[in-house]
């Protein structure tokens, strides 16, 4: 393990914090548990991002020794999965309906809330995913389009494309509403239409003009139009 955490590759102890025994724990007058360092974690990163998130400055926010913090999670990235998988938590579970599509429009709807409240979780996605909050989603998802006539394959597939939809929207979204300010919205707007010659499809498709065509709106067609060729496929 280095200075900063992270455990050199190659490492033979690397294995997802899921997968480990948690350590017994040590007395304390406040007991430092893995809810609150995922409760402190989740806090620091909604302030100040992945990049902002150290291993030295959550043990600080914990007021408790960078020892304390190491004996119950190894490393950042054991950190980053907890606290994802908490904002997964988030993403309430509908109840289950004859509807396989409806549930499924429900659930994402509801993990794309949680990914846009908590705009650093979309850019984890590619971590190992074994959390059970995570898992437990899952295996709503792909039951719904199982009810829906998703089967082998297909289902495999349909699940990659919903996932890759609601995750990339929210990424999309998320750093768009972080980075840039109404003015810099503006001039991109205004960059677009300037330039008609260049650009007419662009121009007549409203590309970034969130004053034509909102966010939601989009997101909830695009939904449909995947959810109908699942219908029709």
């Amino acid at each position: 393990m280095d200075e900063r955490g992270a455990e050199r590759p190659g490492d033979p102890t690397r294995v997802p914090v899921w997968l480990r025994a948690e350590p017994s724990r040590v007395r304390r007058r406040t007991p430092l548990t893995l809810d609150r360092i995922v409760d402190a974690a989740v806090t620091l990163l909604d302030r100040r991002g992945v990049e902002g998130l150290t291993m030295r400055g959550l043990a600080q926010h914990l007021d408790v020794t960078a020892t304390a913090l190491y004996w119950h999670v190894r490393t950042k990235d054991d950190v980053l999965d907890l606290a994802f998988d908490r904002i997964f938590g988030e993403v309430p579970i509908p109840r289950v309906s004859d509807d396989g599509p409806a549930d499924v429009r429900v659930l994402a709807r509801a993990w794309r809330a949680a990914m846009l409240a908590h705009s650093w979780a979309p850019g984890l996605v590619g971590r190992p995913m074994l959390g059970p909050n995570v898992l437990a989603r899952t295996e709503f998802l792909q039951a719904a389009l199982a009810r829906a006539g998703c089967h082998g394959r297909q289902l495999a597939v349909v699940t990659r494309v919903l996932a890759n939809y609601v995750i990339g929207a929210s990424l999309t979204e998320a750093t768009w509403r972080r980075s840039a300010d109404p003015e810099a919205r503006a001039a991109a707007r205004d960059h677009v239409a300037g330039h008609p010659d260049a650009y007419p499809t662009l121009i007549a498709s409203g590309h970034l003009d969130d004053t034509r065509w909102s966010d939601d709106m989009l997101f909830e067609e695009g939904l449909d139009g995947i959810l109908r060729a699942v219908a029709h496929g």
